[in-house]
């Protein structure tokens, strides 16, 4: 009897990773220590202190959640695989399971004078992931994958959108060498866009 999903395991595995990437973002995250709070008000500044750390759990959490939305609605759009989709999918899944490293760098220094490194790396992350994107939905486009000509006019807009994020997120990269702070917050906006986009997608 053929397999009814035959990308199960494809999809099993990918879920898996997204789930721990997702997991380890909360890590860097350290409880201010007992021996140096001695008063509620020495506990508000050390909370203070690791608010540059929540924000980027805050927002490596949203990326990672979108990424995996926008993949789950790209499998459903195709009924097979091949190997230089796997690969591109693997390709994917790289940048997903790096990005604590950067969102630990971004919460320790964004808000010191070594900012530009860390907001350089983790734009550059984004850029790699966007080319991701790009090459998941290519290897879908050239090996037919798509269940239909629906659902490849869709894999098609999230290649532009792949396009897109490459342009967009390579500019922030170069800017985040001069004005680290300012790319950090569009960054973030860009985020709550693609969230309030992905928001309005309907699943069937």
């Amino acid at each position: 009897m053929a397999e009814s999903n035959p990308n199960a395991r494809l999809e099993t595995f990918c879920d898996g990773v997204f789930a721990i990437a997702i997991t380890l973002l909360v890590i860097d995250i350290r409880i201010p220590e007992m021996s140096k709070v001695k008063t509620s008000a020495d506990l508000w500044r050390a909370l203070q202190n690791i608010a540059p750390s929540i924000f980027a759990f805050l927002l490596s959490f949203g990326v990672v959640l979108i990424t995996w939305v926008n993949h789950h609605n790209h499998l459903r759009l195709i009924n097979k695989s091949c190997g230089s989709f796997l690969y591109a999918n693997g390709f994917l899944l790289l940048t997903v399971a790096f990005i604590p490293f950067p969102t630990s760098l971004l919460g320790q220094y964004l808000l010191t004078n070594a900012a530009a490194p860390a907001v350089i790396l983790y734009d550059s992350v984004l850029v790699l992931q966007s080319i991701g994107w790009v090459l998941i939905a290519t290897t879908a486009l050239n090996n037919h994958l798509g269940k239909g000509e629906g659902e490849n006019r869709e894999i098609r807009k999230n290649g532009r959108f792949g396009y897109f994020a490459l342009a967009l997120y390579s500019l922030c990269t170069i800017l985040a060498i001069w004005f680290p702070l300012a790319v950090a917050s569009f960054t973030t906006l860009t985020w709550i866009f693609w969230l309030l986009y992905g928001i309005n997608i309907k699943y069937e």
